[in-house]
């Protein structure tokens, strides 16, 4: 068709030059962009902008090495500047956000360890990959043209170790002199950090005093709103402290002993072939309504998996298992329902950027793992929960078809594998919330119970999930928002009433936007480099900041066309109605971002009011509050767990030594009320 497709090199009318991988007449998969001007951006790219893992060098010596979306500096990353300052910590949409740590011009620099094993969760809330991806152009050169469709298949990728901070495969360097290794040598995180801070790659005059001062800093799109100056001896223990790598245990066993030493790698290899299998097997038949058949015990599909292959299935490099798959026709109607497009859901779980394992927030012991476009939730269930959940699928089905709006967590498939030694796991992939492009500064699960709801301070990090009693907002919101979402509401815990289910809860995610008053603050000047003022067309600029404009979030008439659909199972449901246009369909404008579609559940807009206690202000008789601008994404969760046998005797103990409505465990109708009134206190009217 006349458009650029594969590997090649461009150079325009103004001078710039790019050599990579295009898709479609567009930069696609890995490649190398040179300005003009001097800057230079080598690392991924999609649709055209820089998005992933990449290096910048800007012509006045600053460098940034870290993840990127739609052409700005989003995750996280390290920054060094040209006086030989670093900055590792996250940004969101070219600003920063979250914590960090600045290092000045001398002071000793840290491993990439630490770098590296902090890359768990990037600035919008989402995991990223511990994987340190490296540009081969060569080797992009060379390859095959249908591979070249998504050359970022062929970047030599070496994979991190937790514990051993070794990097196994040898990786190509991005740059000469801004790289993580050498490309001939296989070096350990330690050894990389030798030549990494050695001063005859940096031009530095290394300081050996290990009490050189540090600055712990927190930034709120952009503006500094938190320092704490302090020591690199101080920080390198707490930092290992924080990266140790625990799995908590139940009961004496974790569903992640189920496998030997390499058991989360075969669990994830052996999902990724049953889903591909499934998918690919379901989608060709023709389209139809479920009937009671699809819900039964023969609704089924089993198939082995030797290492070998077989007819029906692939050879590969796992451990020969068993695969079921439950109810695929139900869910294949479901993933419609949710307009996935089976290739679209095959890929991001099955494709070759491959899963991401998360810690789990509760008590459970379940292994998680997130899709690499933090599209979906891949969760272990026990048996009981899996019977739970095929009880009320048929049900679950028609809940769903009839509100679209629904906050119920949205499942997509149910699986279970099956080795050889008769160990069993189950599985249950979900969407994801918080897939979103703004960054998730604090969670929160509320059930509407006290007992025991509270979080342990001296445990309370950056992305802890909090509970009922940590929460001290409340949240004003549109009147027409907050009346669409206690309607849903009402609708999903009626229905889980009707299931017998308890112990669901609410996960609130915020979005904080920063204060007008924190507006006025700028960074310490000693330690902000020259600026690069370029304009958007010569890359981004080095270290100036975006400007954030005068005015917060705002509700406008609602234009489908200009609207930003986020990826992800957040398409489906109407177009919420403020009060505040006039009762009219509306988008939130959000400065910074763009328009986003308001949805239940998804980018909500509210007012975040605490009180203030008398110890925060001067004078105790007059009532003060704090109050932000906040976006809200939010959904009912953990659905499923029956009120049975055993929860009843749960409750009548508790009750003996508790107050029977303070306890988590509680008739289904109880529950339901006690959660709705809870709620409504979380989200008062506003007068």
């Amino acid at each position: 068709m006349n458009i650029q497709d594969g590997f090649g090199r461009k150079r325009y009318s103004n001078s710039d030059i790019y050599e990579g991988s295009w898709k479609e007449g567009l930069h696609e998969g890995c490649g190398r962009y040179t300005w003009n001007s001097g800057n230079t951006y080598t690392g991924n790219w999609k649709r055209g902008k820089m998005c992933g893992r990449g290096v910048m060098k800007w012509a006045n010596g600053d460098a940034y090495d870290g993840y990127w979306l739609d052409g700005f500096r989003n995750g996280s990353g390290v920054y060094r500047y040209v006086d030989g300052g670093y900055y590792f910590g996250t940004w969101s949409r070219g600003l920063k956000d979250g914590k960090g740590t600045f290092y000045p011009t001398g002071t000793r620099h840290p491993s990439m360890k630490r770098w590296s094993s902090s890359v768990g969760f990037d600035d919008s809330g989402r995991s990223v990959s511990s994987q340190s991806c490296s540009l081969d152009m060569e080797e992009c050169k060379t390859a095959r043209p249908d591979v070249n469709r998504n050359v970022s298949e062929k970047i030599s990728v070496g994979k991190i170790s937790r514990k051993s901070g070794r990097i196994s495969n040898r990786t190509k360097s991005l740059d000469d002199s801004w790289s993580l290794c050498d490309p001939a040598e296989d070096l350990t995180c330690h050894d990389i950090s030798s030549r990494f801070s050695h001063a005859s790659d940096l031009g530095l005059t290394e300081v050996k005093d290990n009490n050189a001062v540090i600055y712990e800093r927190e930034y709120m799109q952009g503006v500094l709103t938190k320092e704490r100056i302090s020591y690199s001896a101080e920080l390198s223990h707490k930092t290992k402290k924080n990266n140790e790598f625990r799995v908590e245990k139940v009961n004496g066993r974790s569903c992640v002993d189920i496998f030997n030493s390499r058991r989360s790698y075969y669990l994830m290899l052996n999902l990724q072939l049953g889903i591909r299998y499934t998918v690919g097997k379901i989608t060709p038949v023709p389209k139809r309504e479920v009937r009671s058949s699809d819900f039964g015990d023969r609704a089924r599909i089993r198939m082995y998996f030797p290492r070998k292959g077989s007819q029906f299935t692939p050879p590969h490099y796992s451990i020969d298992f068993y695969w079921k798959d439950y109810c695929p026709m139900v869910f294949r109607n479901l993933r419609e329902m949710f307009k996935l497009d089976a290739a679209e859901y095959m890929m991001s779980i099955c494709g070759h950027d491959g899963l991401r394992e998360v810690s789990s927030p509760g008590k459970s012991g379940s292994i998680f793992y997130l899709s690499h476009d933090d599209r979906f939730v891949i969760k272990t269930l026990k048996k009981p929960e899996i019977k739970a959940l095929l009880k009320m699928l048929p049900d679950y089905y028609s809940h769903v078809n009839d509100h679209e709006n629904t906050l119920i967590t949205k499942f997509f498939g149910v699986h279970r594998i099956k080795v050889r030694s008769g160990k069993k796991v189950r599985f249950v992939v979900m969407g994801n919330m918080f897939c979103t492009e703004l960054r998730i500064h604090r969670r929160y699960d509320l059930k509407g119970s006290t007992q025991g709801r509270y979080t342990n301070k001296d445990k309370i990090k950056e992305n802890t999930t909090l509970k009922d009693l940590d929460l001290s907002d409340e949240f004003l919101m549109d009147k027409l928002l907050r009346e669409s979402l206690f309607k849903q509401l009402s609708l999903d815990c009626l229905f889980l009433e009707s299931q017998d289910i308890i112990d669901y809860s609410l996960l609130l995610g915020l979005h904080f936007r920063a204060p007008e008053h924190l507006k006025a603050f700028t960074e310490p000047p000693a330690t902000v480099p020259s600026q690069d003022n370029s304009p958007p067309a010569d890359g981004v600029s080095s270290q100036g900041e975006l400007l954030i404009p005068p005015k917060g979030l705002i509700l406008v008439t609602h234009e489908p066309s200009s609207v930003n659909i986020a990826p992800g199972p957040h398409i489906r449901g109407s177009t919420l109605r403020a009060d505040s246009v006039g009762d009219q369909q509306v988008d939130l404008l959000l400065p910074g971002t763009g328009r986003l579609r308001v949805q239940l559940g998804v980018n909500m807009p509210a007012q975040a009011s605490r009180k203030l206690l008398p110890a925060d202000v001067d004078s105790a008789e007059v009532e003060l509050f704090e109050v932000y601008d906040v976006v809200l994404y939010m959904g009912v969760i953990d659905i499923l767990q029956e009120y049975n046998m055993k929860k009843k005797v749960e409750h009548a103990y508790k009750s003996l030594k508790f107050d029977p409505l303070s306890i988590s465990v509680v008739e289904p109708k109880t529950y339901a009320k006690r959660f709705i009134d809870f709620l409504k206190k979380v989200f008062p009217e506003q007068p």
